[in-house]
This record gives structure tokens, sequence and C-alpha cells, in this order.
């Protein structure tokens, strides 16, 4: 059994220092309603990087990861070892006991019930029936190791995880109609975590199945529930091609995606989420299309749902709370900012302010950075 109480405090150090590493922005962030969009955007940041301590780790770790990807600055990489601290501790508890009699199986119901009771999670539900273990392998393996392998790490019993998803065809659940519909975009970041590590390709099936789902002629029967769900799904192929905001993607190999945003971008105004909303803006600056006529509508949508009293953009129903909304309020600030540069890692074995701190359960991947760095200028020279 694993010893991991050095971590509670390790951890508990983690989220006070990274905290510390984020000075106020100047008071000019200060709000009216005439803010620009870079006003905006400093607004948001000061209010979340102000109350960065007080949200939960995975939410801070969220938050520095792509503050890092956007700025490439160190001061940011704290806050994202919090999250590799808690990946790795995840990843140590689960593939370490794969070979458990039983395991498996407590552990996939395990995930299945934490979904909740509302109508989006018996949806899920639903859907997870014929595939009782799908969560687990994608949710929990895939997620945990494939945010290590981004870091250019490996967690704890790697070769025993990948050994159990190589064994495992997910190919049923990810082309199911049913579990499309019920949640096509973290299917998306699965098919892609999958042929990160090499252990399994399912991107062109995936593909084929999500447009049997959601073809064109469908779209006047669509709901707004699945509307948002096709939408969300689409701007996840180009996140996820991405790496998350690591490099460019390749704008002719997304173009049915950008064409149909441009095409529907009305409805899209109208029904989705600012999430959502925001996804579809971000794609466009992924594929160097900033100069788009998309942008600048997803931009001002972003600004008008902005409330200046709470610094922040509110949930639909009106809640400012940061840990719940830090992932809506992330994506409006890189909409309304996007760097010239997209950042790598954070490869926290690189960097002086936290490569004497990596968790004792990872190693160093060989020539990780190197590899993700060719790829990456590869990608970024067919534009």
């Amino acid at each position: 059994m694993i010893n991991l109480s050095p971590y509670t405090r390790i951890f508990g150090a983690l989220a006070l220092s990274s905290a510390l590493l984020f000075p106020s922005l100047p008071a000019s962030a200060k709000t009216t309603a005439s803010l620009d969009a870079q006003g905006v955007k400093q607004a948001i940041q000061q209010n979340l990087e102000d109350n960065l301590y007080q949200l939960p780790p995975r939410v801070q770790g969220h938050y520095g990861i792509r503050l890092y990807r956007m700025t490439g600055d160190d001061k940011y990489a704290n806050a994202a070892l919090v999250d590799l601290y808690a990946v790795t501790e995840s990843q140590a508890f689960y593939a370490c006991q794969l070979d458990k009699p039983g395991f498996i199986e407590q552990e996939a119901q395990a995930a299945i019930d934490v979904l909740g009771k509302g109508p989006r999670a018996k949806a899920r539900k639903k859907a997870l029936a014929a595939f009782p273990e799908f969560l687990f392998y994608t949710d929990v393996l895939l997620r945990f190791s494939s945010r290590i392998d981004e870091f250019g790490l490996q967690g704890p019993c790697h070769d025993k995880l990948v050994k159990a998803l190589k064994a495992t065809d997910l190919k049923r659940g990810l082309t199911d109609k049913a579990m499309i519909e019920a949640w096509a975009a973290q299917l998306v970041n699965y098919v892609y975590w999958a042929k990160q590590l090499g252990v399994g390709d399912y991107v062109q099936e995936y593909k084929d199945g999500f447009n049997r789902v959601y073809p064109q002629r469908r779209d006047a029967k669509l709901d707004k529930k699945q509307f948002r769900n096709k939408i969300y799904g689409m701007t996840h192929f180009i996140f996820a091609a991405s790496e998350y905001y690591q490099h460019p993607v390749d704008r002719k190999e997304f173009a049915w995606i950008l064409d149909y945003f441009e095409a529907n971008m009305d409805r899209i105004l109208k029904d989705a989420t600012d999430d959502i909303i925001a996804e579809v803006g971000i794609s466009f600056h992924l594929a160097g299309m900033s100069d788009n006529p998309v942008v600048k509508k997803t931009q001002a949508h972003i600004m008008a749902a902005f409330d200046p009293k709470a610094q922040t953009i509110p949930s639909p129903r009106g809640n400012p709370d940061l840990a719940l909304g830090e992932h809506r309020n992330v994506l409006a600030m890189m909409l309304l900012d996007w760097p010239k540069t997209l950042h790598q890692g954070p490869y926290f074995h690189q960097l002086k302010a936290t490569k004497k701190y990596l968790p004792k359960l990872v190693s160093i991947k060989a020539d990780a950075a190197k590899g993700k760095t060719d790829k990456a200028k590869s990608k970024a020279e067919t534009h």
C-alpha cells in the first residue's frame, strides 16, 4: 500500500504558495458599464486571482494551467502544480489497484453514482447502462494519466494503467448514439486522450459517429439542450486537437466545424450558454482566424454578460460563485485577450519555480518536451 500522507502537507503548502504568487492587478480594473474587452478581462482576472487560494485545488489547477499556456509566465506554475499533486494522488489510488479483485467494478459504479440526479445525469446514467465500466476507464484512468502526460511526466503504476486501457475496447461506448447525445464534448476528450497515450486511436470513428448523430438535416429538430451538446462537442474537437491550448490547429482540418459555426452564429448566440459561446470564439483563435467576424460577435456577447458589480460572468441563473464559474470566466479571459504565442506544458521539471517540488510518484518522460515542441512546430507550419 502506498503511503501518500506527505502529500497532505505539501498540497496545503502549494495551495497557499499559489495565492502568494499572484499580485493584484492595477486599480484600473474597477469596472464600469463602458469597459472595453481588455478592461473586462482584467476585471475578471483580478477577481479570480484575488480569490484563487479560496478555490478548490482542481479549480486552481484549471486556472493556472490555462494562464500558463496563455502567458508562459512561471508565476502560474505553482497553481498548476497543485493540479499535478491532485491527479498524481488519484492515479496512484486507481492505477495501482487495477489487479485487486472487484476493484474496477466497484470504482466504476462509484464513478456513475457521483453523476448526480438531475435530467442530464439521468440521461448519462441511462446511456452508461450498456457500458458500466466505460466511465472508469475514460473519466478516471484516461483523465488523470493524460494530464500527467501533458506535463512531460509519467504517473504511478503507468505501465499497469496502459496495459488495462489497451485491453479495453472503448469504441462501442464512444460511438453509441445515446452516449454521444448525453455528453459529446467529454467523449471527444476521451478520444484524444486515448490517442495521446497510445492506447487506442478512435478519432475518425468518433468523428463519423458524431456526424451520424448530428447531421445538419437534424438541426431543426434539435431542442436547446441537444443543440448545445452538438456545439459543445464541436468546439472540443478543436480544443482536444490543440492539446488544450498548447498549439494552433490546422484550419483546413476543422473547416467543417468552423464553417458550421459561421453559418449558425445567430442560433448559437441565442441558444448556447456563455461557456459554449466563448469556446466558439476561441476555436477561431486556435485556427489562426482571430480576425473572423465570429470572434467579434462572441466577444461582444461575453462582454455584455459581464456583471460589473460581481466582477464576473455569472451562471445562466445569475450565480456569481467563482468555484462554479471559473471555467466560464477563464474562457472569457482567453477569448477577449488571445496571445500571439501559446506555451506548452508547464513542464515542471524544467521550471526553476517548480522543479524541486515534483511529487515523488512521478517520473520524467525521456525527451518529452522536445517531442512535443517538434510536434507543435509541425502543426503550426500547416497554416
